[in-house]
């Protein structure tokens, strides 16, 4: 008996289709997914941003796309500016606050402020000083070189005072000349000011008694303006090795600070 034949089955050529479909679904599913994170929330990044500059304490409250590349071109700094101008010397500071503390005096052409080369220098009329031909400092005197040490104690520098007369010769049992009296008036400007806050070790005194006048001395105008004490701020500097140095100090002259009455000095 012969068998029956099984009925030949066909081959599927489409079956990859499957395969095929399975790629194309994971594939937009996967571009779906990168769409989704590139869609970035505003509203949700503002406050992220917020939270960020709050807790690093930024100054900026937006956010600046990154640059890539060199930037075409570049503002120029101003930073070497700043520290050229913005600052004053020690020397520039202590004149403005002579000036500022000296203001009515300054205006009365009492006292005068100048700034040389390598120092600052304070000229004070002898009449708020010293009666004629006194070393006795007067009331004035000792409140202006009070506020004057204050001011001055706070710098290091060295202080150089220096008394001048007129050349009318004085008579007095106390100042056998112009010179002895000038000495005396700075020896009493440097005790009040190292009194006053200023270090002793940065005073000096000097007196040149009616030598280098500024004015007529033939004129009683010229005469007042000759009778004066300058004080000298000298600068600090540096030696070539870098240490600190400063002008050596010529000994003060100590006089007795009585005075007597005389001709005008």
């Amino acid at each position: 008996m012969a068998r029956k034949r099984r009925p030949e089955e066909h081959e599927n050529h489409e079956r990859w289709l499957v395969s095929y479909a399975d790629f194309i679904t994971l594939l937009f599913a996967f571009f779906v997914v990168m769409y989704s994170v590139s869609q970035v929330n505003e509203g949700k990044y503002r406050v992220l941003s917020g939270s960020l500059e709050s807790a690093f304490r930024t100054e900026p409250r937006s956010v600046t796309p990154v640059q890539t590349g060199m930037p075409s071109s570049a503002a120029p700094s101003n930073t070497a500016g700043v520290m050229q101008g913005g600052s004053l010397s020690p020397i520039q500071t202590l004149a403005r606050e002579v000036a500022r503390q000296m203001k009515p005096l300054l205006e009365q052409g009492l006292v005068d402020v100048r700034e040389k080369d390598g120092w600052l220098e304070i000229e004070i009329n002898n009449r708020i000083l010293f009666a004629s031909g006194s070393a006795r400092p007067a009331e004035e005197a000792q409140a202006l070189l009070a506020l004057l040490g204050e001011v001055l104690g706070r710098f290091p520098n060295p202080v150089q005072v220096e008394g001048y007369t007129d050349d009318r010769p004085i008579s007095s049992a106390v100042f056998s000349s112009n010179w002895e009296l000038s000495a005396a008036r700075a020896a009493v400007v440097v005790n009040l000011l190292a009194r006053h806050g200023v270090d002793p070790a940065q005073l000096v005194a000097l007196g040149y008694g009616e030598n280098d006048p500024v004015a007529d001395n033939g004129t009683p105008e010229g005469r007042a303006r000759n009778r004066r004490v300058i004080l000298k701020i000298f600068k600090m500097g540096r030696n070539s090795s870098g240490e600190m140095h400063t002008p050596v100090p010529v000994p003060a002259v100590r006089h007795r600070q009585e005075a007597a009455g005389g001709a005008e000095q």
